[in-house]
């Protein structure tokens, strides 16, 4: 049998989530990297008039590299508490973690370009 919905308990869940998000700003530089091109892609998107579907698109692609990032900093904090010392699998770890976001930004500059070079070749 579940349980009802305890408003509070989501409403706490929220809260924690909001302070991850907060978290991965306030401890990795490169997450300011992509807050100022996510602003950038937003203020460019509304210059050029995306429609509905490029919007989608663009969306997408940057939750995508918000999410990669957010992992890459829970695998940090986890890897660094199982051990503060230098080993090459928790090495390994952090290296695939981080090339997955440089995978996930590389995929979202080509959405990007796919988007909005179209605006800019046809007017």
């Amino acid at each position: 049998m579940t349980k009802p919905l305890a408003l509070f308990a989501r409403a706490r869940s929220f809260g924690f989530a909001f302070r991850g998000v907060w978290l991965t700003l306030r401890s990795q530089p490169n997450a300011w990297i992509h807050a100022v091109a996510t602003i950038g892609v937003v203020v460019a998107g509304v210059a050029v008039g995306l429609s509905c579907a490029e919007w989608c698109l663009v969306v997408l692609a940057s939750a995508a590299v918000w999410t990669a990032e957010a992992l890459n900093t829970a695998l940090e904090f986890l890897a660094d508490a199982v051990s503060r010392e230098t080993h090459p699998l928790i090495g390994q770890a952090k290296d695939v973690a981080a090339g997955a976001v440089l995978i996930t930004a590389g995929g979202a500059l080509a959405v990007g370009a796919l988007v909005f070079l179209p605006h800019f070749t046809t007017k």
